[in-house]
């Protein structure tokens, strides 16, 4: 019998067989794809070096728009990006002080979101403002609080991987990505996707080392081997050496990824010595639905001993890294693209790590109403 020639019911049937999700978790698995970010948690949403002093830019969390305001004096505040008159982007304005004046009429908005000006009405007319949202500029980026304001003060400020340390030089990196954000987490957390990258890195052997599962966190660890190709040099400025295939260079340094939600870290280390590199990164959801995401990563690569090399050799490692995103992007992309055609999730994942990634971010997510909806 075809597939074609199947009832509706029995098609439905051997699709959700194809799923892996629904063999372990049910015929009435969420599909993941669907699962929101929770926001009552702290994300970025602009680089610090996108807003200049005096001015405004409008931004987005899962389909909020957001206006950033830099006053000339003071801290970074974050705003509803609409006006309460007629809905016009707040970051097409100007700043004005301690506010932001509506580009359309004037209505000038402080950072606690009220109202505080309306040019030719009097003071005590004042119509109500717009949405406020706690916000915070670290090490570079500025974060919002998108969910529930008064969770913001309780909620922990994630701690940012090495950018503070001086023994490191961090590169700010990330794009738009036009997949759910889901498709991130495992793209690196399942380190056996080195296979793709053997024309950057040569062909690489990876030994899954085991992991931890928590309410919160997933973590995955592994180590090396290269079985054939010449190390690339963007590699080689991480390590600090030139490295063969030789038995001795064979799974040395320990890779350890996790993901403790909503955001994943890398770090390579070899023995008890700090790390060689150590990476902080989150993908933040742009779109209502959650299907296109914006990445900030913050790369650190500790400094070796000679001087200076680190930053002259800086812009191999710029490219070499360049090269592995763009690979990646294009894949979850792809991913995303047969999702969309198949009307659903219909993966078969076989590595243990990967499901309970897909467990922890199906469980911290916001589920839909229905596995449907």
């Amino acid at each position: 019998m075809t597939e074609s020639l199947l009832t509706e019911n029995e098609a439905i049937t051997m699709a959700e067989r194809r799923c892996s999700d629904a063999m372990r978790l049910g015929r009435d698995a969420v599909d993941l794809r669907r699962v929101k970010c929770d926001p009552d948690y702290w994300y970025p949403v602009a680089w610090s070096r996108e807003l200049k002093r005096g001015k405004t830019i409008g931004t987005r969390f899962a389909g909020q728009p957001i206006a950033l305001v830099r006053p000339q004096e003071g801290s970074v505040f974050a705003l509803e990006d609409r006006c309460a008159h007629r809905q016009v982007p707040l970051s097409k304005g100007r700043v004005e002080g301690e506010a932001v004046q509506c580009c359309y009429h004037g209505w000038a908005y402080g950072r606690s979101g009220r109202c505080i000006d309306v040019p030719y009405l009097g003071k005590g007319k004042l119509p109500n403002g717009v949405r406020t949202y706690p916000c915070r500029e670290v090490d570079g980026l500025i974060f919002v609080f998108p969910g529930d304001p008064d969770k913001a003060e309780t909620v922990p400020f994630p701690r940012l991987g090495s950018v503070a340390d001086p023994a490191y030089k961090t590169r700010r990196f990330g794009e738009h990505v036009n997949c759910h954000y889901s498709f991130m987490h495992e793209n690196l957390m399942d380190m056996n996707h080195q296979f793709m990258h053997s024309k950057q890195m040569g062909k690489m052997k990876p030994r899954y080392l085991g992991g931890e599962n928590e309410p919160r966190m997933v973590e995955a660890r592994y180590s090396f081997a290269r079985v054939g190709g010449k190390q690339p040099w963007g590699e080689a400025l991480i390590f600090g050496e030139r490295r063969d295939a030789s038995a001795k260079h064979a799974h040395r340094d320990v890779m350890t990824i996790r993901t403790v939600y909503p955001y994943q870290t890398l770090h390579i280390r070899t023995g008890d010595e700090p790390p060689v590199m150590d990476l902080w990164i989150v993908y933040v959801p742009q779109d209502e639905d959650h299907l296109t995401c914006r990445v900030f990563g913050l790369l650190s690569i500790r400094r070796p001993k000679l001087k200076g090399a680190l930053d002259l050799a800086w812009p191999l490692l710029v490219g070499f890294t360049n090269r592995i995103f763009a690979e990646d992007r294009e894949i979850v992309e792809l991913e995303q693209n047969a999702w969309r055609e198949l009307g659903g999730d219909r993966n078969q994942e076989v590595f243990p790590v990967i499901n309970s990634l897909r467990d922890l971010l199906r469980r911290a997510g916001i589920q839909p109403a229905s596995p449907s909806e």
